[in-house]
């Protein structure tokens, strides 16, 4: 799998990432982090504790990371649980913390199946 299959796998623009960052090697790097990050973590147990202002920043920072490595799809859908949360809960947040976790998970699945087969 290419880094290019990979974006294609993951929902993301990689057309739009080499043109930020210049360089494949740069956002092979940034890339293979992004499962490391604890955000995503963060969130899921903001989320479960109840604790919306936590899980507001930890949705926000997803988003972030996200629009900077042109990760669309988990972008999409973490700016729409961000923007639920920004003034404390809201039913629809469920519904889109759902829609994340799925996300996240073909994003990671992505990932992890360019790391294996990029290393050999």
């Amino acid at each position: 799998m290419t880094l290019q299959e990979c974006y294609a796998a993951m929902g993301g623009n990689y057309e739009d990432v080499i043109g930020r960052l210049r360089s494949e090697r740069l956002v092979q790097k940034f890339v293979l982090k992004f499962v490391d990050d604890g955000s995503y973590d963060l969130l899921c147990r903001s989320l479960e504790e109840k604790n919306y202002e936590e899980a507001f920043r930890a949705a926000h920072t997803i988003k972030g990371v996200c629009q900077n490595l042109s990760i669309q799809k988990l972008q999409d859908s973490s700016s729409r649980l961000c923007e639920s949360l920004r003034n404390g809960y809201t039913p629809e947040a469920d519904d889109l913390a759902e829609e994340v976790r799925a996300d996240y998970a073909q994003t990671v699945a992505a990932i992890r199946s360019f790391q294996k087969e990029s290393a050999g």
